[in-house]
């Protein structure tokens, strides 16, 4: 019997592809999600990895909702002869009633790392801090999607099973307002990064909050997918 959380996962992948404006975009997007290449899901399917190409370049008629959950299924089944550990990680979303729009992505370690290690990885920049610390997992969040969108409690949520993690802020004009979210909720992250943004558009506040809640503050300007990709790496 399927469990409850691959249905689900099905479910709203499936939905997200068939109803979409760009199903292939769509399709690249949950793929890419799941750390798939798109030979080795081709070779599930057992087609050739250029109908996948095709379909995720909008080369080829939009797969209908027969093909598209068998798609779906090799995903999945794809991810659970690895031990099921992207099913696992989307449980937390799924069951936080967490938007993709909201949390890009999020990913827990079995041991930590050194804060170092991922912010080189992902081309950051030191504003204030150290990266002598280690970390217990990442989290990738829309600033804006999650201050308009989560309560308070679920704010918390964002940190999975460690506060003792790097918060990587998008979406953000002046990071004032992800670090005065974190001010006034109970737990504060060993790091934030802010995504997108020079430093000579942060705002003076956010360095003084960074400071009085002894949080490693750090900015790169990498665009969001590299940072998934090189970060699930």
């Amino acid at each position: 019997m399927k469990s409850a959380l691959r249905n689900r996962l099905a479910e709203k992948m499936a939905g997200e592809i068939t109803m979409s404006d760009s199903p292939g975009d769509a399709l690249r997007k949950w793929r890419l999600n799941f750390n798939i290449p798109p030979g080795v899901l081709a070779d599930k399917l057992e087609v050739s990895p250029s109908v996948i190409s095709d379909y995720e370049g909008g080369r080829r008629k939009s797969p209908g909702t027969a093909v598209v959950g068998k798609i779906v299924d090799s995903i999945l089944k794809i991810d659970e002869e690895n031990g099921g550990r992207y099913m696992k990680k989307y449980a937390k979303i799924l069951y936080s009633d967490f938007d993709d729009e909201v949390i890009y992505d999020m990913h827990d370690y079995d041991a930590s790392i050194s804060l170092r290690t991922l912010s080189d990885a992902i081309g950051c920049q030191l504003l204030t801090g150290n990266t002598s610390s280690r970390i217990y997992g990442y989290t990738i969040v829309n600033s804006l999607n999650a201050i308009t969108q989560l309560s308070s409690g679920e704010f918390n949520k964002i940190y999975g099973w460690s506060t003792e993690r790097a918060l990587i802020f998008t979406n953000i004009s002046t990071g004032k307002s992800p670090m005065i979210a974190i001010r006034v909720t109970p737990f504060k992250p060993r790091a934030v990064i802010l995504q997108g943004i020079t430093t000579d558009k942060i705002h003076p506040l956010v360095f003084e909050l960074a400071a009085k809640d002894k949080i490693t503050l750090l900015s790169t300007e990498m665009e969001v997918d590299r940072i998934i990709e090189i970060l699930r790496e």
